[in-house]
């Protein structure tokens, strides 16, 4: 039981943060090019609560790939809704990508004061490395795995907002389906062991860089029975 604990205790706050940012980095934009309906909402909040898919929840802390509640976005009121959708589609991924980055310097800054001795000992340094290192690793794999181009993930937004009239049409028919044909794709084929698993472990190491085998750890521990 404490195991378990610790294991969430590790996983919630970045995990959070991270879906949190996410889908509100979507509605700024959106809000930004002219759509006010996650504003007026109320999805322009920090507040997890607020954008929290239980299901999604469960499955990003026990799958490594999640969900949270889509923000509302009326296209109709962009400027140019499908240039401007492209943005807003890419607002989530990339502010994942920023917040691995982040995590990265903070697990750096923190493997530092460790090594300079200032806090040796200190019980508070290992959790945070711990959810640097997740933090780090769960934005990476929340950033890659939204960019996949099929509807109504976020790159399939912006498939459709770059493709010319005619294929954008038939790719956008595929929304209904699209989380059922990701679900079959990631579990039923080797995407993520051929394609994304290989994609995330090169952010990662990128990002990371000597502290690569702090996030190795941590996603061992994590993982561990």
């Amino acid at each position: 039981m404490e195991t378990l604990l610790a294991k969430i205790s590790i996983m919630l706050i970045p995990a959070l943060f991270a879906v949190t940012l996410h889908e509100v980095a979507h509605g700024y934009v959106a809000d930004r090019f002219g759509d006010p309906t996650a504003r007026i909402l109320g999805r322009l909040t920090l507040n997890p609560v607020k954008h929290l898919d239980p299901i999604g929840t469960l499955a990003l802390l026990f799958f490594g790939f999640g969900w949270a509640r889509p923000v509302p976005v009326n296209s109709n009121n962009l400027g140019r809704p499908r240039q401007d959708m492209v943005w807003v589609a890419l607002a989530g991924p990339l502010t994942n990508f920023s917040m691995a980055l982040v995590s990265a310097i903070v697990l750096r800054v923190l493997a530092l004061i460790g090594d300079s001795g200032i806090a040796t000992g200190a019980a508070f340094l290992e959790p945070l490395e711990l959810m640097a290192a997740f933090s780090l690793y769960i934005n990476v794999i929340l950033g890659v795995f939204n960019l996949i181009p099929i509807p109504p993930l976020d790159g399939g937004r912006v498939m459709t907002g770059v493709l010319p009239s005619a294929p954008a049409r038939t790719l956008a028919r595929l929304e209904p389906f699209g989380f059922i044909i990701v679900i079959f794709l990631v579990f039923f084929t080797d995407l993520w062991r051929l394609v994304l698993a290989p994609i995330i472990s090169l952010f990662v190491s990128i990002l990371a860089g000597s502290q690569v085998f702090m996030v190795e750890r941590t996603i061992n521990f994590l993982l561990a029975r």
